[in-house]
């Protein structure tokens, strides 16, 4: 018998859900090393994603626990020197999973009030060590040398924070619901839906990388005024993509953006957020940034300032972008119409940048490119990505060609081709 937040969903449909991330998430194939990276609090789930991968033919599946309760008791209290060292131990696991090509499934949840005492600014330094001692890691999610799929669970705390005017069984229900549905997994057969979702993927894609804009031009009532140069050969993507070895993969679930790098250096204007920004588990919110010549000038946020400058300036690449993404405002969870708190669902609701790391990915044979290569092209370097939503219900975004051209490509937040 399922207890507490799994009682709101059948064993049945839980276990669809456990399929999609293994099946199609990361696409796990035989004989296959499975990372499981989760709280212990989705002990249920996570149990359940190793069931499946072992039926799907998985050598070996590690849980990688995390309690966020003793990782509030690490940033309140270990010694100072601490905060700023990621241990070399820590990192080895990660070198030798990758050199035995492992898979890696994140299980995500909120839970906003857990990090409250505790200082952002330690919370991060302490992201900004272990990104460190992570870079080679990082760069292979980014690039897609490994496979990887990111997909959440609710918690009552999450629940309620979105549905303040429910109770916490409804509020439970009510976000499980959100959740399959934005993830396309409250059907008959979630992965058969998700070759169907991934189509109109495909077909959009196609469209943008044969135009090849030289800029994207953001407008719309809300004061953002952004244009958005391209590096040449730059290159989209969106659903699913595929690793260095040919094999096809859903990093996250649920998805909706088609997305490129911009280029370092080409972007002008304004951009006001339009939801909160959830960042090193603390809220940035009614924020704008402005942009010239591609770098973050200036920056103002109502709720978050301080968050928000330890975020730009975590490094220099962190004053630029790194993606730049279009979604349409007709997806399942923009037409749930719910703030979210949450950066992997409220992204999926409307355009949206990315501070910070550019893929390699986004340009032509990037992934082959060496760093002073992909610099030369315009691609950006940090060691973050965090993406900040700006659509809003009367978006408008133009394609802009060599020689002036302008094409309508999105009007009131939807796609126009």
């Amino acid at each position: 018998m399922i207890k507490g937040i799994y009682e709101f969903i059948s064993e049945a449909q839980l276990r669809k859900y456990a399929e999609l991330a293994v099946r199609a998430g990361v696409n796990l194939q035989k004989n296959q090393l499975l990372i499981i990276h989760s709280d212990i609090q989705h002990a249920t789930f996570a149990r359940l994603i190793q069931t499946v991968a072992y039926e799907a033919g998985a050598s070996n599946v590690f849980i990688d626990w995390t309690d966020e309760q003793s990782t509030k008791e690490f940033y309140l209290h270990a010694a100072d020197g601490v905060i700023d060292h990621f241990p070399d131990w820590q990192a080895s696991r990660f070198k030798e999973w990758g050199e035995e090509g492992a898979a890696y499934i994140h299980i995500i949840s909120e839970n906003l009030k857990v990090f409250m005492e505790v200082s952002t600014e330690r919370i991060n330094r302490s992201q900004k060590a272990s990104r460190t001692k992570l870079r080679d890691y990082h760069a292979k999610i980014r690039s897609h040398e490994v496979r990887w799929c990111l997909l959440a669970v609710p918690s009552v705390e999450w629940a309620t924070k979105v549905l303040p005017n429910l109770s916490k069984e409804e509020a439970l229900q009510s976000l499980w619901k959100f959740i399959l549905k934005g993830a396309r997994a409250d059907g008959k057969n979630p992965i058969k839906d998700w070759e169907i979702h991934n189509r109109a993927f495909e077909s959009r894609k196609k469209i943008l990388n044969e135009s090849q804009f030289e800029s994207l031009y953001f407008t719309n009532s809300r004061g953002t005024d952004l244009l958005v140069g391209l590096p040449k050969n730059h290159h989209y993507i969106g659903g699913r993509v595929i690793d260095k070895k040919g094999i096809p993969f859903f990093p996250n679930i649920p998805t909706e953006e088609i997305f490129t790098a911009p280029h370092k250096n080409k972007v002008n204007g304004k951009l006001v957020g339009t939801k909160p920004l959830i960042y090193g588990e603390s809220v940035i919110d009614e924020f704008y940034l402005i942009f010239k010549d591609g770098r973050i000038i200036d920056y103002y946020a109502a709720k978050g300032q301080e968050v928000l400058q330890n975020l730009i300036e975590t490094d220099e690449g962190s004053h630029y972008l790194g993606e730049i993404a279009l979604v349409s405002n007709k997806s399942p969870l923009a037409q749930a119409d719910t703030l979210f708190y949450n950066t992997l669902f409220d992204e999926n609701t409307s355009c949206h940048i990315g501070i910070g790391n550019a893929s390699p990915s986004n340009i032509q044979n990037g992934i082959d490119q060496s760093e002073e290569e992909l610099q030369v092209a315009g691609l950006n370097t940090s060691l973050l990505l965090v993406n900040v939503t700006f659509g809003t219900e009367d978006m408008k975004v133009e394609g802009i060609k060599e020689g002036g051209t302008e094409v309508l490509l999105m009007k009131d937040g939807d796609f126009q081709f």
